[in-house]
């Protein structure tokens, strides 16, 4: 039911001095970006082949990307792979015995429908669940 690698979530300080290097220096170009109220973060999404790079930057001293940089530094928040059905997936991951952050989809970035799962559950990686119409 997975269908590929949707994208990979990087936190960032600071999201311009960020996109200096993914566009500047690598030759990516941002397609979208976003404030994502609900999760006190504005995102930049640049394109790489079959998948994008999610730039994440807090908009909140204590919003979850701020926590993360906090305690963790820069670099790889997680992981997303895009499903199909995420009510079914998420259905079938809990009855497995997964652990989920998310028990019901949440809106994220470009009106994706996502669901988080528990690293404690994924080897230490914080894995999303992505469905996009």
């Amino acid at each position: 039911m997975i269908k590929k690698v949707d994208h990979i979530g990087i936190a960032v300080k600071d999201l311009n001095q960020a996109l200096k290097l993914y566009e500047g220096l690598l030759g990516l170009k941002v397609t979208e970006t976003e404030v994502v109220e609900e999760q006190k973060v504005r995102v930049a999404f640049l394109p790489t082949g079959d998948s994008e790079v999610e730039l994440l930057e807090s908009t909140d001293p204590d919003g979850p990307i701020a926590r993360y940089i906090e305690k963790n530094g820069e670099g790889i928040q997680h992981i997303a792979f895009r499903v199909d059905n995420l009510d079914e997936k998420l259905a079938e991951l809990k009855a497995k015995g997964v652990r989920l952050i998310d028990e019901k989809p949440r809106r994220g970035a470009g009106g994706a429908r996502i669901a988080f799962l528990h690293p404690k559950s994924t080897f230490g990686t914080l894995v999303e669940l992505c469905e996009r119409k």
